[in-house]
């Protein structure tokens, strides 16, 4: 995890926004602690508490309780009385069920958009891509995680339908990159965040069959590259 500084206003601009909306400020570090969950740096079955995390992230102790506490309505972590927050476990068996529905969804949304999207909006996603980019390169997980939710996120909302977006939004919450830390120590994760950039590319260029290889094969991490502890 990216060193973050003890005083929570000047940490707070460091803080993502996921989604690319204007969020609160205890919705940009319930969005922190949900991206650290995501890539594996909060593990399943250990207790949290508000104080360790506050340092952790730089921040004070009340906005992330009551951004914990968020995450235990969405069933990601659990509350423990008088320690803190235990993060939730998600089965092997669950993870595949996200990434099949995610699958059907995502890959035949996305290849359409290279025959619908306009090229200007299309456009408007590369500096989310290049952030993907520089995010692996720096080995920085929590913002790695935050700028691909929202590249993903912002690439389907093209397609007009809000609630595909909600959809696809909850699943991601839901999923874990474990193997994100093993991919950044072997200097292998830059070269998948790549595959933003290659996915731009073939939607502009409006080729439906590098589309859907580029999908396939992205979604495809989840399971493999991104999920092996």
């Amino acid at each position: 995890m990216a060193d973050r500084r003890s005083n929570a206003p000047s940490a707070a601009p460091d803080l993502p926004t996921l989604g690319g909306r204007r969020s609160s400020y205890r919705e940009r570090v319930a969005d922190a602690l949900r991206a650290a969950l995501i890539a594996g740096e909060l593990r399943p079955g250990e207790v949290y508490s508000a104080p360790t995390l506050a340092a952790r992230f730089g921040v004070s102790a009340t906005p992330v309780r009551e951004a914990m506490l968020d995450l235990a309505k969405e069933g990601l972590v659990d509350t423990v009385p008088n320690k803190g927050f235990r993060v939730t476990a998600v089965s092997e068996k669950q993870l595949d069920e996200y990434t099949h529905i995610r699958s059907l969804i995502e890959i035949p949304t996305v290849v359409r958009l290279a025959t619908t999207a306009d090229p200007v909006s299309l456009e408007a996603l590369r500096p989310a891509a290049r952030e993907i980019v520089t995010a692996a390169a720096a080995g920085d997980l929590i913002a790695y995680v935050e700028a691909d939710i929202r590249f993903h996120l912002g690439l389907l909302a093209l397609a007009g339908n809000s609630h595909l977006v909600e959809v696809v939004g909850d699943l991601r919450k839901r999923s874990r990159l474990y193997g994100l830390n093993a991919l950044v120590e072997a200097g292998r994760l830059e070269a998948s965040a790549r595959e933003h950039l290659e996915l731009l590319d073939a939607l502009l260029e409006r080729d439906e069959r590098a589309v859907r290889a580029v999908m396939t094969r992205h979604l495809g991490h989840v399971r493999g590259l991104w999920a092996a502890p």
